[in-house]
C-alpha cells in the first residue's frame, strides 16, 4: 500500500534534518575556533615586563600561543626560564625556541629562575625555523608579539622574507615617537630616545619597516605602565601559581616598581581600546630614533593610552577565578 503524502513528506523532512544536522556536525569539527594565534618573540630574563606579558597571554582564552622564541644575548637561559615558567603554570605543552646566542650587554636578572626548577626541556629549536615553520603552516594568520630587540625579526627577513611577509601582523613594543622613558605624560614632552628593543638591533628594525608587513607599535609614547605598591600587594597576595610565579621573578628581578611596557601589546590585541592606534610612517634612523615623517603609513602607532583602563583590564585578567 502506498505511503499517505503527507507521512511521505514528513519522512522526506526528516530525512533532510538527519543530514543536515551530519553536515552541520562535520562542519563544526573543521570549523576554526576563531582564537588568535600569536607567537611571542621575547628576551625575557632582562627587566621583568616580558614575564607580566606572558602571563597575560596564558590567562587569555581568545588566544592560541603557538610558541614562545627567545631573542637577544642567552637565549638558551631565557628559554629555559619560559619552560619552568609554562610548566610551573601547567602550560608544558607550548613550544619554546630559541634565537641564535650572542654577547649582549648587561645580564639575566632572573637567571636564578630559570636554572631552578625541573620543567628544562632538553633542547630547543632555532627560533627562526620554528617561525617559519608557523607561518607557512598557517599563512596570514599569525600575529608575531615582537617584545625584545629585533634579532629574531632581522633575521627571518634575511633568511625568507616572501614567507614573512604572510605573517597577519607583527604586535612591536618598541620606539619612541614624541615621548621618551621617564616622561608618563603629566608634563610638557621631553622628547624621544633611542628606545632599547630598536636600539639594540638597528638594522633589523629599519627592515622590519621596509617590509610591508602590518606593523601595530607600541611606543614609550604609550607604554609606561607603572604597576605600584598598591597594585603589586594585589596581585602577589592571590597565591595562584601564576601570581606566585610572578612574585618570585619579581623579586629576582631586584627593583622596586615594574614598568609594564610589554604587556601593552597583548592588552591591545586583547582589546584594542586600551591603546588606539594612528596611522603614521616611521623611519628609523641609524642611531635607533622612529621618526615620524610624511610619506605612506607603514605602521599603526598607538602614542597615548588610558593606565587606569589598562590595569583594570590587567589585574581583572590575572586575578580571575
Amino acid at each position: 500500500m502506498a505511503m499517505p503524502i503527507s507521512r511521505r513528506i514528513a519522512a522526506v523532512a526528516l530525512a533532510l534534518f538527519v543530514v543536515a544536522m551530519t553536515l552541520a556536525s562535520a562542519s563544526a569539527q573543521t570549523v576554526p575556533s576563531g582564537k588568535i594565534k600569536i607567537i611571542i618573540d621575547t628576551d625575557i630574563g632582562d627587566d621583568i615586563d616580558d614575564a607580566f606579558a606572558v602571563a597575560l597571554a596564558l590567562r587569555s582564552s581568545e588566544l592560541e600561543i603557538l610558541g614562545i622564541t627567545t631573542t637577544f644575548g642567552d637565549t638558551e637561559a631565557r628559554a629555559k626560564l619560559a619552560d619552568r615558567l609554562l610548566g610551573e603554570t601547567g602550560h608544558s605543552d607550548i613550544p619554546v625556541a630559541a634565537g641564535t646566542a650572542a654577547k649582549a650587554p648587561g645580564g639575566l636578572t632572573q637567571r636564578r629562575y630559570a636554572e631552578g626548577g625541573h620543567f628544562a626541556r632538553a633542547n630547543h629549536p632555532p627560533a627562526v625555523e620554528f617561525i617559519l615553520d608557523q607561518i607557512r603552516r598557517y599563512p596570514g594568520q599569525i600575529t608575531l608579539v615582537a617584545i625584545g630587540p629585533l634579532v629574531n625579526v632581522g633575521a627571518l627577513i634575511d633568511q625568507d622574507p616572501q614567507t614573512f611577509r604572510k605573517l597577519a601582523r607583527i604586535v612591536l613594543m618598541g620606539g619612541s615617537v614624541y615621548r621618551g622613558g621617564g616622561d608618563l605624560g603629566y608634563t610638557k614632552p621631553s622628547g624621544p630616545q633611542a628606545e632599547w628593543n630598536i636600539k639594540n638591533d638597528i638594522p633589523s628594525a629599519q627592515k622590519l619597516f621596509q617590509s610591508g608587513v602590518p606593523i601595530f607599535m607600541m611606543p614609550l609614547d604609550s607604554t609606561q605602565l607603572k604597576l605600584d605598591e598598591v597594585k603589586r600587594a594585589i596581585l602577589f597576595q592571590a597565591g595562584t601559581p601564576l601570581t606566585d610565579a610572578l612574585t618570585l621573578l619579581y623579586h629576582q628581578w631586584g627593583y622596586e616598581t615594574p614598568t609594564l611596557y610589554d604587556v601593552m601589546t597583548l592588552a591591545y590585541i586583547l582589546n584594542p581600546e586600551l591603546c588606539p592606534v594612528q596611522a603614521m610612517h616611521v623611519r628609523v634612523d641609524a642611531q635607533g630614533f622612529t621618526r615620524p615623517e610624511p610619506g605612506v603609513p607603514n605602521a599603526q602607532v598607538c602614542l597615548d593610552s588610558d593606565s587606569d583602563a589598562f590595569f583594570r583590564f590587567y589585574l581583572r585578567r590575572i586575578l580571575a577565578p
